[in-house]
């Protein structure tokens, strides 16, 4: 088998000693902050997990329960250390994202999102996931998004945005419409992940060759 087959995109669980490994902790975390970290990627949905390649379902019923589940989603995004979560990474099959991009912003639901508009201008930024830990890549994305979507109340929003908030976005529905980073970073990145993934190790490109516009997150 070739080298180019062997290193195609694969879904199927990793077996037990081919375990993902967590990304480095953030610096300046305490204690308390690393566990409530802890706990809450070990509810994220990792690599490997067919869900992650499974389009979400529209969201019908607007009730206390979906409002709920939008608080939780919060609340683990922000444990987590991450600017933006997708119900797909908790295994849960239906369109619903949230996204905080700044602690001082203010953290945002989106129910059945749609991006209607991409600007032809782009950027290419370095990007990482909480459901694949340990692996940055270099991902070209569109630098301003206009989204159509409901709010938990199934009340009609829209958001335009740019630079990072645009990104976090668009990687966000991609995670809806069972589309990972790796899908959109180029060969030799995505060949370099999977290695990483399958060693149990971590992967970045080269720092010289990362283009720094646009912003970078770990969604």
């Amino acid at each position: 088998m070739s080298d180019e087959a062997t290193e195609t995109l694969r879904d199927e669980p990793l077996d037990d000693d081919e375990l993902v490994s967590e990304a480095e902790e953030p610096e300046g975390l305490d204690q308390e902050a690393l566990e409530r970290r802890g706990a809450a990627l070990a509810q994220v949905v990792k690599f490997g997990d067919p869900v992650l390649r499974s389009a979400a379902s529209p969201v019908t019923e607007f009730d206390d329960r979906l409002a709920a589940e939008a608080q939780r989603m919060i609340g683990l995004m922000r444990d987590a250390i991450g600017v933006g979560l997708a119900a797909t990474q908790l295994g849960v099959l239906r369109r619903m994202l949230v996204f905080q991009v700044g602690s001082e912003a203010t953290p945002t639901v989106l129910v059945n999102p749609e991006i209607e508009w991409r600007s032809e201008d782009s950027a290419t930024a370095e990007e990482g996931c909480l459901s694949i830990p340990g692996v940055v890549v270099d991902v070209e994305r569109p630098l301003f998004v206009r989204a159509r979507a409901l709010d938990v109340h199934g009340e009609p929003i829209t958001v335009e945005a740019s630079g990072l908030e645009a990104r976090v976005i668009q990687h966000e529905v991609d995670h809806l419409d069972g589309v990972l980073m790796l899908d959109r970073t180029e060969k030799d990145q995505r060949k370099g992940a999977l290695r990483a993934l399958r060693e149990g190790g971590t992967y970045a490109p080269d720092q010289e060759e990362s283009e720094e516009t646009g912003g970078s997150a770990e969604e």
